[in-house]
């Protein structure tokens, strides 16, 4: 494509798409108090595209709109741009050379933001947006909301690193013939 607008929204609607369709097919392990949401793997793409940043957001806006509350579409989906977004700088400040190749250092700090918003935002989420008042025995609200933090963060960063580091692998090996 030679019209850099019209690829831009391509490549966003496409990443937006893919979130969406990925988030609801897989809602049962995608929402809920232990998350293991296989979309958040995607959040590693900003570091080679920057339509991903909108995508990801309308996509998790889109998903959780259809599956979710009024308060995880505003949050869930604010927490997802924040992170796209540091994700994106942090790809932009790791890339190398005319092939924008992502180094080493990228791998291992690009699935951190998504893993760090979600852990913070989204156990209020479930605690204010779903009602999960109570977690592994607990009923008041710190323990509560930090036992969220944990099991939120902890599927988080296992999407993020054991399924979006090697994503960010093989789309930084295969870089240029996507081009």
């Amino acid at each position: 494509m030679k019209n850099k607008k019209i690829r831009f929204i391509v490549e966003a609607a496409m990443v937006a798409a893919l979130y969406a369709v990925l988030t609801m097919v897989l809602w049962e392990i995608s929402s809920a108090g232990i998350q293991f949401r296989l979309s958040e793997a995607l959040c590693v793409l900003p570091a080679f595209m920057p339509a991903a940043v909108p995508g990801l957001f309308i996509g998790c806006a889109v998903a959780n709109l259809i599956g979710g509350t009024w308060i995880d579409v505003v949050f869930g989906s604010l927490a997802t741009l924040l992170a796209a977004v540091c994700s994106y700088f942090i790809g932009k400040a790791f890339k190398t050379g005319k092939t924008e190749k992502v180094r080493l250092g990228a791998k291992l700090l690009v699935p951190l933001p998504p893993v760090l918003f979600n852990a913070v935002v989204i156990p209020f989420v479930l605690y204010y947006g779903y009602g999960l008042t109570e977690a592994f025995g607990f009923t008041s609200a710190l323990p509560v909301l930090g036992m969220h933090a944990l099991t939120v963060g902890a599927g988080e960063a296992a999407v993020c690193y054991i399924v979006g580091v090697p994503f960010m692998i093989a789309v930084n090996r295969f870089r240029d013939k996507l081009n």
